[in-house]
């Protein structure tokens, strides 16, 4: 009896002084970061499905004639000898499409019997199997050269109940020569913009709140030749440019250099490619609407605080009546109220991330890809969560560049991890928690 009238005492004193030390203070301001004022329009609007392929019959006709049939406006590229060794005497055919067939077009492909693997744009698609890139390596060959190498090697082996082939990373950069860059940087200085030969790029957006003052330089160029060296240009410009965002399209692999480039280029990419790369393999698109939703995307990431903004000014909290006192008297309060009560205190839920997610950099960019998509619908309950949240993940970003312990980086995550789950506990939206967004991406 005595117990239980401590109890609620206890109960009653934290309620009173929390209600005193409420009152006790003036009207604060509460402050957030702004919305992303980024254009929604540019991933809806991407890509395009108008092109035609012949008739069923004369496909078929070809195919026969040829182990390889390529329709005009084919991209897919490959390593002729690799796949040729790998395909052996299989008698495997190939029917490579243009991107962005129709849905009639999509139709006679699939009646074409005699071909074995069939590629859309860069979509590969054999017996019941598809295959389609799911690393950065992987987007990059594809998007900057159109090589599915990897890819149809994969296919073959499947078709032929091989084991899986080896992955390898084809794409080679080199460093450009004195007078390639000098004609970009001529361009740039002139217009802050470059666009070479075969370019789709007519020419450079406006001022974009993807960056801080708006501005960037743009260079676009062509797609570039399967097996043969690249120029990177994005570090030789950073030199002539200091301090200028710049971002260089190859076809539709977009690379950025420049400020705050380690912060979130790489999470930029992981996002908007793991969204966008299946339509990117198989409708016609051009650089105008690639480099739209990318600019989209990394103003995402940028008004969600995760790397050029300091964090929400929090004002000191004026007390008209000095208590110091009460917020002590609360807590004990309530410890003493626990501890009477003898009641197990539940937590959230246990971070499941690892059971998705293999590797800390992928864990990193899954849990920075959610707090992106929770910061665009979080209200005035789940900022402080999130706000925590994205605190911990760029404390984890720079343990994992500082070369800390792997013990160290996967604490942290589980930390941010039990920071989202509360944000997204507390949205008036279902499918943002850690495990149940995962689980979503995965299925």
């Amino acid at each position: 009896m005595i117990n239980q009238a401590l109890r609620w005492i206890a109960l009653a004193v934290a309620a009173f002084s929390m209600i005193l030390f409420l009152a006790s203070q003036r009207v604060g301001v509460d402050v957030s970061y702004a919305g992303s004022p980024g254009d929604d329009t540019a991933a809806a609007t991407l890509g395009s499905a108008t092109a035609t392929v012949p008739p069923v019959a004369e496909m078929t006709r070809l195919i026969r004639a040829s182990p390889v049939v390529r329709l005009p406006g084919a991209i897919a590229q490959w390593d002729t000898a690799a796949v040729d060794a790998a395909i052996g005497d299989s008698g495997l055919r190939i029917l490579v499409a243009p991107p962005g067939v129709d849905k009639a077009s999509e139709e006679r492909l699939k009646q074409v019997e005699d071909a074995d693997l069939r590629i859309i744009g860069t979509y590969l698609s054999g017996g019941d199997y598809t295959v389609g890139g799911t690393h950065l390596v992987d987007w990059r060959d594809q998007f900057s050269s159109g090589d599915v190498t990897n890819g149809l090697l994969l296919l073959v082996a499947r078709l032929r109940d091989q084991p899986t082939p080896q992955t390898v990373d084809r794409f080679r950069w080199r460093e450009p020569t004195a007078a390639e860059t000098a004609v970009v940087a001529a361009d740039l200085r002139s217009g802050g913009f470059h666009r070479a030969g075969g370019a789709t790029l007519d020419a450079a957006p406006g001022d974009s709140p993807a960056f801080p003052d708006g501005r960037a330089l743009y260079v676009a160029l062509p797609r570039q030749r399967s097996g043969e060296p690249v120029p990177e240009y994005g570090p030789a410009l950073a030199e002539l440019f200091p301090g200028t965002p710049i971002v260089v399209m190859y076809d539709d692999w977009i690379e950025y250099a420049g400020p705050h480039a380690a912060d979130f280029a790489e999470i930029a990419a992981v996002t908007f490619y793991s969204r966008a790369a299946n339509r990117l393999e198989r409708d016609a698109v051009t650089q105008q609407q690639v480099l739209a939703a990318y600019l989209k995307q990394v103003t995402d990431v940028r008004f969600a605080g995760l790397f050029d903004r300091p964090l929400p000014y929090q004002p000191v909290d004026p007390w008209r009546v000095a208590r110091p006192a009460l917020p002590w008297i609360f807590v004990a309060c309530v410890l003493l109220f626990v501890t009477l009560s003898m009641r197990p205190i539940v937590g959230p839920a246990k971070p499941r991330i690892g059971d998705f997610v293999s590797g800390t950099p992928a864990q990193l960019a899954a849990l920075t890809a959610l707090a992106v998509e929770i910061s665009a619908l979080t209200d005035q309950r789940s900022e402080a969560p999130l706000a925590r949240a994205l605190i911990t993940l760029t404390a984890a970003r720079e343990a994992l560049d500082g070369g800390l312990p792997d013990q160290h980086i996967r604490a942290l995550l589980r930390t941010a991890e039990a920071e989202l789950d509360q944000a997204a506990r507390l949205l008036p939206y279902r499918g943002y928690r850690p495990a149940e967004y995962l689980t979503g991406r995965l299925a």
